[in-house]
């Protein structure tokens, strides 16, 4: 017996079933069960949420939200060799969990729950990024989601709640804390992981706000930080030269100097910038 629940420990279920964790699917399994119900916990109240999970594998977090009370889960699994294991925890609870299988990648889960919508996830480092950048482009805000609590590398984590100026700094951190209130809220170290991936990891709380901080359009906002911090070194009338006609009348009409580079605009700066590019 577990800690949580009635089933067995993960450890058992991952050899019973011969789930051994993957690299070519970004797969790093945590098998202590409390240590899953407290990220779980970081997500906040899940009893009135529908709650979206990502790569649940032998579902370590997946027992930890539903021991949590989440209203209904549905897990999203690509690898076919962890549903057994899956299908244990939906038999421990009738209704409460449906499990997936598919590429989160290649279908919207969400449109599968019923809001408030919480996403709680350990995600497959190889996809973390790209799930997050999708869930912060809806274009109505606010979305459909109340919070995402994340699993990511500590360093993506960092790149997430980063001031400008900081080495971390960059696209990420001005798109999420255009929408959200973000902050890492727990860290951990590779031995909490089987097999210990070679990065200290994190994750992350983002809640969505009612609406963005500034003014922007979503489409001009997400094309001029891609472009303006690809070429992070460059000063902006260079990183910049092609997004529009006169870019750099533009960069001085929203109170910007075209030699300063990305890393040195605040989010309220960039959101200028996307405004005036939106006008032509």
């Amino acid at each position: 017996m577990s800690a949580i629940d009635d089933l067995p420990p993960l450890r058992d279920v991952i050899a019973r079933h011969g789930l051994s964790a993957r690299k070519s699917l970004g797969q790093n399994f945590i098998l202590d069960l409390n240590l899953t119900a407290k990220i779980a916990r970081r997500a906040g109240d899940l009893t009135n949420s529908d709650v979206l999970e990502i790569g649940p594998g032998p579902g370590g977090l997946t027992r930890g939200l539903l021991a949590e009370g989440a209203r209904r889960v549905l897990a999203v699994e690509k690898d076919s060799r962890c549903l057994p294991a899956l299908e244990e925890i939906a038999r421990e609870y009738p209704g409460k969990l449906e499990v997936l299988n598919a590429d989160a990648l290649e279908i919207d889960p969400l449109a599968h729950l019923t809001p408030p919508i919480r996403i709680v996830a350990n995600l497959p480092y190889n996809v973390g990024t790209e799930l997050l950048t999708r869930w912060l482009d809806p274009g109505p805000w606010p979305p459909v989601w109340s919070s995402l609590t994340l699993m990511f590398q500590k360093e993506v984590a960092q790149r997430i709640t980063a001031a400008p100026g900081s080495k971390a700094y960059g696209r990420l951190a001005v798109l999420a804390q255009w929408r959200t209130e973000a902050q890492i809220v727990m860290e951990l170290p590779p031995e909490a992981f089987t097999p210990p991936p070679k990065v200290h990891s994190a994750v992350v709380h983002l809640t969505a706000l009612s609406e963005p901080r500034y003014p922007a359009e979503a489409k001009v906002l997400f094309r001029v930080t891609a472009q303006a911090f690809n070429q992070r070194r460059k000063m902006l009338r260079a990183s910049l030269k092609g997004l529009t006609p006169n870019i750099e009348d533009r960069i001085v009409a929203a109170g910007i100097k075209p030699t300063q580079r990305a890393e040195e605009l605040s989010l309220e700066e960039f959101c200028a910038l996307a405004r005036e590019v939106a006008r032509g």
